[in-house]
Formats: C-alpha cells, sequence, structure tokens
C-alpha cells in the first residue's frame, strides 16, 4: 500500500514537472515572437511575465515535494535518480523562463524594425525554443534518444551566438549610431545561447534519470 501511494506522488510530481515545463515552453515562444513582432506587443510582455512568475512558484512547489517524498518514503535507486534529475530539472526550466522574461525585458525599448533590419535571431529564437520543447519532450518520453538530439543542437545555437557576435562588433566598428540597441541585440542572442545550454542540461538530466 505505501508503495503504491508513492508510485501515485511520483506520477504526480512527474506531471507537475511537464506542466512546468509546458509553461517554460509558452515563455520563450512569446519571447521570440516578441523579438520577430512588427510592433512592441505588451499584452505579450505580461504575458511572458506572467508566466515567469508561475514558474518560479511551480519551482518552489515541485521542490518542496521532491524532498518530502524523499525524507518521508525510502525511494529505491531509480526512483531516487528521478527525483534527483527532476530536482535539477526544474532549476533549468526556472531559469530559462528568467531569461525568456529578459528578452521580453529588452524588446521592450527596443524598435523591432532595428532587430530585424540589422540582425535576424529568429533562427536562434526558434532553434532555442526547439531545444526547450524537446527536452521537455524527451523527458514526457522518457526518451534518451531524443535527449541526444537536444544536446547536438547546442552546437548549433552557439554559432548563431558567434554570428550574431561578429555582426554586431562589425556594426559598432562601422560607428553605427545605434549602439545601445546593438548592445541589446547581444543581450538577446547570449540569453537565447544560455536557454540552449539549459536545455541541454535537462536533457542530460533526463539520460541519466533513464540511464544512469
Amino acid at each position: 500500500m505505501m508503495r503504491e501511494k508513492f508510485i501515485q506522488e511520483l506520477n504526480n510530481l512527474n506531471n507537475e514537472l511537464i506542466g512546468m515545463g509546458s509553461m517554460c515552453e509558452e515563455a520563450i515562444n512569446k519571447a521570440v515572437k516578441l523579438i520577430n513582432g512588427e510592433t512592441f506587443d505588451e499584452k505579450l510582455y505580461d504575458e511572458v511575465e506572467n508566466l515567469e512568475e508561475d514558474t518560479d512558484k511551480k519551482e518552489k512547489e515541485i521542490e518542496s515535494k521532491c524532498l518530502k517524498l524523499i525524507f518521508s518514503q525510502q525511494p529505491v535507486a531509480s526512483d531516487l535518480r528521478l527525483i534527483s534529475a527532476i530536482l535539477k530539472m526544474i532549476s533549468d526550466l526556472e531559469r530559462i523562463a528568467d531569461q525568456a522574461q529578459d528578452i521580453a525585458e529588452l524588446t521592450k525599448e527596443m524598435s523591432p524594425n532595428i532587430m530585424r533590419r540589422h540582425i535576424s535571431l529568429s533562427a536562434m529564437g526558434e532553434l532555442a525554443a526547439s531545444m526547450v520543447k524537446d527536452s521537455v519532450e524527451s523527458f514526457v518520453r522518457k526518451d534518451p534518444e531524443l535527449a541526444k538530439e537536444v544536446m547536438k543542437r547546442d552546437k548549433d545555437v552557439n554559432m548563431h551566438f558567434t554570428t550574431v557576435k561578429n555582426e554586431v562588433a562589425k556594426l559598432i566598428s562601422g560607428d553605427d549610431n545605434e549602439g545601445e540597441t546593438l548592445v541589446d541585440i547581444l543581450m538577446i542572442a547570449k540569453y537565447l545561447e544560455r536557454i540552449g545550454d539549459h536545455s541541454t542540461n535537462i536533457a542530460e538530466w533526463v539520460d541519466f534519470a533513464v540511464n544512469g
């Protein structure tokens, strides 16, 4: 009976992490829309901000439940591995939501036309968003092969970041009169690169949870 209750609580924990992952997916997708938008969308910005706050709360709730399970039950090795992985993954998910909100904040003071005219961040943003989606999906399916595919994409995100960085450096050195905006663009690219890193971390923890 105790074991059945524990398995139920573990399944609930599993579902809560999936829900948190969905919030992060939504936050980064909305942040990418802000990058690509024709004009600044205040409603979209508020939605990203609300998702970031909800993700913070969800992280604390899941962390509390994980610790309760560890201390109140006697999880076997595979269960403990899963709970440990969840604790690590929620930290990365919370950071992804933070960085999506940081991106939204930067777009608030920028002209979307300037962003698109100088540098296209669309490909980088869409790639980072796909990594978030598939890292969460690999956890849902307990699919280490999909997790490994996510890890491989991190190199592509890094390549995009290098391209953006070089373009910004070239424009600034050419006495571009939009230097402050270019620095903000570089910051957006850096946040996207970090989102790729956190997605890779999640994928690695999925592999650990499944394979040990």
